[in-house]
C-alpha cells in the first residue's frame, strides 16, 4: 500500500465470525475459474444429536473439477472434501480486505488506463474474527488405506496346533530304545551288578542302566531281590546293596 487509509470495523460492530480453513493448492486454483456469480461448491454441516460433534464437509461444483495438465491432458479434480476442524488456540485472528481505490481512465479506443496521480488511499474492512480454524482434505487421503499383497507362500503361526511336541517324540524315542535292548541272563545281569557295587556303594539308576545295558524295569527288578532305595538323606534317589550282599575292595583289602 502506498498510503494508509482508514480501517472498516463493521464486521466487528456486527460481531462477525469467520472460519479460517486452510485449502489445497490446486483447489484454490479451481475456484479463481469460478464465472458469474462465483459459485464454487456447496458446504455441508452435519450433526449428528444433541452431543456429537459435528462433520462439515465442501463438495466442488462439477463443472470446476477439470485441471489442466501437462501435454495438453485434463485430469480430474475430487469433488468431495471433508473438513478437519481445528481449535483457534487463544488467539485471536481476524479476516481483512483490502481495495485498492485507483482511478481509471477510459480511452477512445475502448481501452482504460490507471491514473496513479488521483489515486486514494486504499479501502481495508475487518471482514470478521476468525471463531473456527479448519483444514479441507481430499476425501480418497481421509480414508484408510487397505493394501493387498500376493504371498507367494502360506503364513504360519507359531501356536499353529502340532500333532506331537519335541520332547513327546524324544521321548518315545528313549522308550523304544530301551525296549530294544534284550534281556540278559538274570545271573549274569547279577554278576555285572554286584561288580559294579565292589568299586562304589551307591549308583542312580541311570547309571547302572549304562552298565548293565539292560531296560530299566527288568534291571528294576533285579535291584529289589539285592538292593535298597534309598528315598531320603545325603544318598537320596540312589541304589545300594542289601548288608548280606555287600563285598566292597576296600572290605577285602582289610580282611587281607
Amino acid at each position: 500500500m502506498s498510503e494508509k487509509g482508514e480501517v472498516d470495523l463493521t464486521g466487528a460492530k456486527q460481531n462477525t465470525g469467520v472460519w479460517l480453513v486452510k485449502v489445497p493448492k490446486y483447489l484454490s486454483q479451481q475456484w479463481a475459474k469460478a464465472t458469474g456469480r462465483g459459485d464454487v461448491g456447496k458446504l455441508r454441516i452435519c450433526k449428528k444429536g444433541n452431543q456429537g460433534k459435528a462433520e462439515v464437509s465442501f463438495t466442488l461444483n462439477e463443472e470446476l473439477t477439470v485441471i489442466d495438465g501437462i501435454e495438453d491432458k485434463t485430469v480430474s479434480a475430487p469433488r468431495d472434501h471433508p473438513f478437519t476442524m481445528q481449535t483457534v488456540g487463544g488467539q485471536m485472528l481476524a479476516v481483512f480486505t483490502e481495495n485498492s481505490s485507483s482511478q481509471s481512465e477510459e480511452r477512445s479506443d475502448g481501452s482504460s488506463s490507471v491514473s496513479g496521480a488521483g489515486a486514494g488511499p486504499d479501502k481495508i474492512a475487518l471482514e470478521g474474527v476468525v471463531v473456527q480454524r479448519a483444514e479441507l482434505q481430499i476425501e480418497e487421503l481421509a480414508k484408510p488405506v487397505r493394501l493387498s499383497q500376493q504371498l507367494k507362500q502360506a503364513v504360519t503361526s507359531n501356536y499353529k496346533p502340532v500333532s506331537n511336541h519335541n520332547y513327546n517324540i524324544e521321548y518315545e524315542r528313549k522308550k523304544k530304545e530301551e525296549g530294544k535292548r534284550a534281556r540278559a541272563d538274570k545271573q549274569q545281569v547279577l554278576d555285572m551288578l554286584f561288580s559294579a557295587f565292589e568299586k562304589h556303594q551307591f549308583y542312580n539308576i541311570k547309571d547302572l542302566v549304562d552298565i548293565t545295558k539292560q531296560p530299566v524295569i527288568y534291571l528294576k527288578e533285579i535291584l529289589r531281590d539285592i538292593g535298597i532305595y534309598n528315598v531320603k538323606g545325603t544318598h537320596k534317589n540312589t541304589w545300594e546293596l542289601k548288608p548280606e550282599y555287600r563285598h566292597y575292595q576296600g572290605e577285602e583289602k582289610t580282611d587281607e
